[in-house]
């Protein structure tokens, strides 16, 4: 069995202990809060589950001394990147093996800045732990589906990547109203839409399909659409949202290969369905993840997951761990390395079917 940390107990870090607890080959043998109201709570009661007899901890060191195998690190990187990437340089230099979803420069690992990379790899050297960077969009919505449907056309024109949510769902106000700019003003520049942001949290997405495909992109290029809301709405999760402010995104990076924008990644985003709606919707519900091959045949996929009382959100996040948690014992067999999603091997769920803690 697999020692494995969860650090972080929030939207990512209450999926990851109940993966780890039902994954056959690894154990949970600590979980690493912030918040003081958790230390001494049972894991299981932070996710959601019986109780699982591991008491959470805000003792980093306590728990890197005892020389985890596997650290799943859970807390978010979207405003605390500096800190987050430090976290996890310091597990990977103490042994082990990390995977998260936080470090959005870091899944296209090949390409990232030396000033990110460098410090990772000489944690490897001297430590001899392992990282691998992935997640949902992005991750696994626009790297390995993507090009595992594109193997069944016989002709490929574009690839086109789509995650289609209603943001009130997603349970991170700060990150909805202040990152996003979900019910600011129009004026406000959401620091998640500034130029150039997209494509430094996408565009390794889309070098990664280039790479599966054979391809060279030329360039990035980004698209910025805003919606202001026509009337004021209320969300069950996250309160009103005045008229006239912003209620819905639409973006795009794309791949340019010779001229033309052949990798797509799209975000279509509203606070409020009344908000835009002649942009895409999802088949159904609150969000979905689309995969789109435009070429003979045309070939149309569309992911909708839920958790923790059928959001979406939740279910998204839970692939993501799926995806991250899924590939320890991989990760355990290979030698110390910085790996990505073209590296990762997505397997079959091996040993899971039918299986459930009692």
């Amino acid at each position: 069995m697999i020692a494995t940390v969860v650090w972080g107990t929030g939207n990512v870090g209450r999926a990851a202990i109940r993966a780890v607890e039902a994954h056959p080959a690894l154990k949970l043998t600590a979980v690493l809060v912030h918040n003081p109201d958790k230390v001494g709570k049972d894991a299981g009661a932070l996710a959601g589950v019986g109780d699982l007899g591991v008491t959470a901890t805000d003792d980093v060191e306590a728990v890197l001394a005892a020389s985890p195998r596997a650290i799943v690190y859970a807390a978010s990187g979207d405003i605390r990147f500096d800190d987050a990437l430090a976290d996890i340089v310091r597990a990977i230099r103490a042994g082990a093996i990390v995977v998260t979803p936080a470090l959005y420069p870091l899944y296209d690992q090949r390409n990232a800045p030396p000033e990110l990379r460098d410090p990772v790899l000489a944690a490897i050297t001297d430590g001899g732990g392992s990282l691998f960077v992935s997640g949902v969009d992005p991750g696994w919505g626009n790297d390995v589906l993507p090009l595992l449907i594109s193997g069944l056309g016989t002709d490929v024109d574009v690839i086109r990547c789509q995650e289609i949510f209603d943001y009130s769902t997603y349970e991170q106000p700060d990150s909805v109203r202040y990152l996003v700019g979900m019910g600011q003003p129009m004026d406000y520049d959401p620091p998640m839409l500034m130029t150039g942001v997209p494509s430094m949290v996408w565009g390794g997405q889309v070098r990664l399909i280039a790479r599966g495909l054979g391809v060279e992109v030329d360039e990035l290029r980004e698209t910025l659409h805003r919606r202001p809301l026509e009337e004021t709405v209320s969300t069950r999760t996250m309160g009103e949202f005045e008229k006239g402010t912003q209620g819905a995104v639409r973006f795009e990076v794309q791949g340019i290969v010779d001229g033309e924008p052949r990798i797509v990644i799209e975000h279509v985003t509203r606070i409020h369905p009344a908000c835009a709606p002649d942009w895409p919707t999802p088949p159904s519900g609150d969000g979905a993840h689309r995969v789109i091959i435009e070429g003979r045949p045309r070939i149309e996929v569309s992911v909708e997951a839920s958790d923790e009382g059928e959001n979406r959100s939740a279910g998204g996040n839970a692939t993501a761990v799926g995806r991250l948690v899924g590939a320890i014992d991989w990760l355990a067999d290979a030698k110390p390395g910085l790996y990505d999603a073209l590296d990762v091997p997505l397997r079959p769920a091996a040993g899971k079917l039918g299986r459930r803690r009692s």
